[in-house]
């Protein structure tokens, strides 16, 4: 198999991520562990959500947890709606690794 460029491998890194998560709860697993949080594409697996932290940010990987967030049913008067359904992402970086995701902040 051929080896791919470098373009397309972080043009496809950068689709599998789709922005950080930035809550309370984010913060506090971040506080505590060496956790990041991330909105990931809805095809994305496991391995390359890994693979595209890893190449963007340059740090190591040690695993990736994703939970899918099922949007909720939303009524204002007569009108239903329904939120936006999304798979986040929680990232567990090696000892000493950081990603600072509010630095634009």
């Amino acid at each position: 198999m051929a080896k791919k460029s470098e373009k397309e491998v972080l043009s496809k890194h950068y689709n599998t991520l789709v922005r950080p998560i930035v809550t309370e709860k984010s913060s506090y697993v971040g506080e505590v562990g060496s956790v990041v949080t991330f909105e990931v594409a809805r095809s994305a697996t496991k391995q390359e959500i890994k693979e595209a932290v890893a190449g963007i940010f340059d740090v190591e990987v040690l695993g990736v947890n994703i939970l899918n967030y099922r949007g909720k049913l939303k009524r204002r008067g007569r009108q239903v709606g329904m939120t936006n359904s999304y798979k986040k992402a929680y990232v567990t970086l090696g000892p000493g690794q950081a990603i600072d995701v509010v630095e634009g902040l």
